[in-house]
């Protein structure tokens, strides 16, 4: 018969997704942009931070990759690929404008005695897992690294869906497109696998590329018009919103309250950066300006990509944008880094 202490860490283990569910269902009653996404993780949040310390389902925020990510890459269809193509010069200047926003961070955490690898690596709009390893070899303090980029996520899964939702018109629902057995009982196991392989080769975010890859290509190839059936990609959101709650409690919000503050404040400094530079680059060229605009922000591909297909936008410029950016910063930052220490700039507030 289980212990105790077994029967705690289950109950916490069950806990967790039926906390996410009430939470979901109730922003879902709300009328709350990515519903099942947000509620969840507010609902994770609050109960965490009330003491009773939740605990992530083991592989759930890979599932809920794995899903969404099917369905964003069934979207790359022939057409939508020909356009996006036709936007290649915007994607390419669009992304290198998101990467260079991390000077704003760098400058702000730097004025404040953070130390130079800390604030580099916690200003990169890169993934968390991979920076944190990188701060590590570079003497940097992970902690603060690590916490830098929650709360850059958290702000922007809270901020950004809200704050373009309510900004838009309200638009009339595509037609959803059919629902294949036999492709879907294809597709999702051969991504499943690509998503291992991914990982096996140490690249990042593979239960995002992974999936996505296969999925597209498939679209693209055999000119599929397929989605995943309904609920779908509610089951995704609620598995994502729920593994990224269990990253926050009491501790979280109270550690190094100036160094928190200061990320928040260069979080919302890049965001409205990345809304003029997006605003700027449409002038150029006949592009969507809100799609540019989602696409530039500094956030997780998962999050602005499941914003993108709520709000009818151009799902495949949000994850070429973004797709793109996170290539970017985990083949170069670490280089950059190590030439900036090479060169030994001026001593001011990027040095």
């Amino acid at each position: 018969m289980p212990d105790t202490a077994t029967l705690l860490d289950r109950a916490k283990l069950w806990s967790t997704p039926l906390v996410g569910l009430v939470g979901g269902w109730l922003a879902s009653l709300a009328d709350w942009p990515l519903p099942w996404m947000v509620g969840s993780l507010l609902a994770v949040i609050l109960v965490r931070c009330t003491g009773w310390m939740l605990v992530e389902m083991p592989g759930g925020r890979q599932a809920g990759q794995w899903i969404v990510a099917s369905s964003i890459g069934l979207h790359f269809t022939a057409p939508v690929l020909e356009q996006i193509l036709g936007y290649w010069w915007v994607i390419i200047l669009g992304s290198c404008l998101t990467v260079m926003l991390c000077l704003i961070g760098i400058g702000v955490l730097r004025r404040s005695g953070v130390d130079r690898a800390t604030a580099y690596f916690a200003s990169m709009p890169g993934g968390a897992s991979e920076m944190v390893v990188l701060a590590l070899r570079h003497q940097a303090e992970p902690a603060k690294v690590a916490a830098a980029h929650s709360l850059r996520l958290l702000m922007v899964v809270l901020i950004i869906p809200a704050l373009f939702t309510f900004s838009l018109p309200e638009t009339q629902a595509p037609e959803p497109g059919t629902t294949s057995w036999g492709w879907l009982a294809l597709l999702m196991p051969l991504g499943a696998a690509l998503a291992m392989l991914w990982r096996r080769l140490g690249q990042p975010n593979p239960w995002m590329l992974g999936p996505l890859i296969v999925c597209a290509a498939a679209s693209l190839w055999f000119d599929l018009d397929i989605a995943l059936p309904a609920g779908g990609g509610e089951l995704g959101q609620w598995l994502i919103g729920c593994a990224l709650g269990c990253h926050f409690d009491r501790k979280f919000f109270r550690s190094a309250p100036a160094f928190m503050l200061r990320v928040g404040l260069f979080t919302l400094l890049a965001m409205i950066a990345a809304a003029l530079g997006a605003e700027i680059l449409s002038w150029f060229a006949e592009v969507d300006d809100t799609s540019l605009m989602l696409g530039m922000m500094p956030g997780g591909i998962t999050e602005l990509c499941l914003t993108a297909e709520a709000l009818q936008l151009s799902v495949a410029l949000v994850t070429a944008l973004q797709v793109l950016r996170l290539f970017m910063v985990m083949f170069l930052a670490e280089p950059v880094y190590r030439l900036w220490n090479r060169l030994q700039p001026w001593n001011g507030p990027f040095s």
